[in-house]
C-alpha cells in the first residue's frame, strides 16, 4: 500500500527537519574549531581582527560542509527513523497496511531534493564563497599569492610548433608561473629547444620568460632577460588549469571542461567532479536505504545499538569507498564517469537488498 499525501508529507518533513539539525549542527562545529584556528594564526597577522576572522571563517565553510552532507542525511535519516519507531508511528503505518517501502518514500524523496538543491544551488555559494575566502586569506595573512602546487604542467599549440610547460607554483588571479621549464618541440614533433627561466608571464598571444636560459640541439646556450614564445592559450585557461576542481561552481564545469580539452590541457579532474556532482542525489539516497536497514527494528526487540552503529560502519565505508573510487578515475586508472558513479549505484543496491533481506525475507 502507498502512502497517503498527509502521512508522507508528515514523515517528509520530519526527515528534512532531522536532516537540517543535524547539518546546522555539523556547520556550527565545524566554523567554530575554524574560527579558533584562524585566531590562532591570527597573532602574527597585521589588521587580523576577531571580526574579520570571523568573516573569513564564515567563509571557508561552506565547502567544507558540503563535503559531509551525505553523512548529515545517513545520521539524519537514523535519528528520524529511530524516532519514528520509538513512539510506535512505524507500527501504526504498517497495521493500515503500508509497508516499509511506503513510509520510505518520503525519505528518498527528501534525499533526492536535497541532492539537487546542494548541486544546483549551495554547491555554486560554497565556489564563491570560497573563491572569496582565498583572495580574503591571502591578503591578510601576506603569504604572497603564489598557489602551494608542485609540477604544474601546461601542453600548447602554437604556430612554432607544440610547446610543453613545466612550472613549480603559480600566482593567484593572474598567468604568471614561477621556476619554468618549456619543452619545445616543431610540427613533426621532434624535440628542438629547452628554456629555462625564473618566471613565465602569459600576454595576448605571448609568454614573457623572464631571466630565461634557452639551449638548443643545434646551437650553444644562451642567456636572455627577456624572451617571447607564441601561444594560442589566454590568461583564464591558464588559471582554470591550475584551479582545484572542487573549487569551481557545478555550472560552470561542462564549459571549463570544453574549454580546457580545446586547449590541450587535461580535463579529467573537471570531468569527474562534474560527474561526483551529478551523482550527488543518488548518494545521498543510498545513505537514506543504508540508514532503513539499520533502523527499522522496533525498540521492544532491542540490539538497537548495535545495528545503529553497523549503519554508522556502513556509511564510512561507503565514505571511504568513494574517496578511493574518485582517486582512482582522478589518476586515470578508471574512467571518471565510472569511478563517480560507483559508490551511489553500489550503495542504493546493498541497500535495497539489505530492505528485501528484513522486509521480504
Amino acid at each position: 500500500m502507498l502512502i497517503g499525501p498527509t502521512l508522507g508529507n508528515y514523515f517528509g518533513r520530519r526527515f528534512l527537519a532531522t536532516i537540517g539539525m543535524v547539518f546546522g549542527t555539523v556547520f556550527a562545529l565545524v566554523y567554530t574549531l575554524d574560527f579558533v584556528e584562524l585566531m590562532r594564526r591570527a597573532g602574527d597577522a597585521k589588521d587580523a581582527s576577531a571580526h574579520t576572522m570571523a568573516w573569513l571563517s564564515l567563509l571557508r565553510t561552506p565547502s567544507v560542509t558540503e563535503e559531509v552532507l551525505p553523512f548529515a542525511v545517513l545520521f539524519g535519516s537514523i535519528a528520524t527513523l529511530l524516532g519514528l519507531s520509538r513512539r510506535l508511528e512505524l507500527v501504526i503505518a504498517r497495521s493500515v497496511g503500508i509497508s516499509a517501502w511506503g513510509f520510505l518514500l518520503p525519505g528518498v524523496v527528501a534525499a533526492l531534493l536535497l541532492g539537487i538543491a546542494s548541486v544546483t544551488l549551495y554547491n555554486p555559494l560554497s565556489a564563491t564563497l570560497r573563491q572569496k575566502a582565498a583572495t580574503l586569506e591571502s591578503s591578510i595573512f601576506s603569504q604572497g599569492s603564489s598557489l602551494d602546487r608542485r609540477n604544474i604542467w601546461i601542453r600548447q599549440k602554437s604556430i612554432d610548433g607544440q610547446a610543453i610547460i613545466r612550472a613549480a607554483s603559480a600566482v593567484d588571479e593572474t598567468g604568471r608561473l614561477l621556476n619554468v621549464t618549456v619543452f619545445l618541440f616543431n610540427e613533426a614533433n621532434a624535440f628542438t629547444e629547452r628554456i629555462e627561466a625564473a618566471s613565465a608571464t602569459l600576454y595576448d598571444g605571448y609568454w614573457e620568460l623572464d631571466d630565461a636560459r634557452v639551449m638548443s640541439v643545434s646551437d650553444e646556450p644562451q642567456a636572455y632577460d627577456s624572451y617571447l614564445l607564441a601561444t594560442t592559450l589566454d590568461p583564464a585557461q591558464v588559471r582554470r588549469s591550475f584551479t582545484s576542481a572542487s573549487s569551481v561552481s557545478f555550472w560552470q564545469l561542462p564549459d571549463l571542461i570544453q574549454r580546457t580539452e580545446q586547449a590541450g590541457l587535461d580535463a579529467r579532474p573537471y570531468i569527474l567532479q562534474y560527474n561526483v556532482l551529478l551523482a550527488r542525489p543518488l548518494l545521498l539516497i543510498a545513505m537514506v536505504l543504508i540508514a532503513a536497514s539499520v533502523s527499522l527494528r522496533f525498540f521492544r526487540f532491542g540490539g538497537v545499538a548495535k545495528l545503529v552503529l553497523g549503519g554508522v560502519v556502513a556509511g564510512f565505508v561507503l565514505y571511504v569507498a568513494t574517496e578511493i573510487m574518485q582517486d582512482l578515475g582522478g589518476a586515470g586508472i578508471l574512467s571518471p564517469v565510472v569511478a563517480a558513479w560507483f559508490p551511489g549505484v553500489v550503495g542504493s543496491l546493498l541497500g535495497i537488498l539489505a530492505l528485501l533481506y528484513q522486509e521480504d525475507g
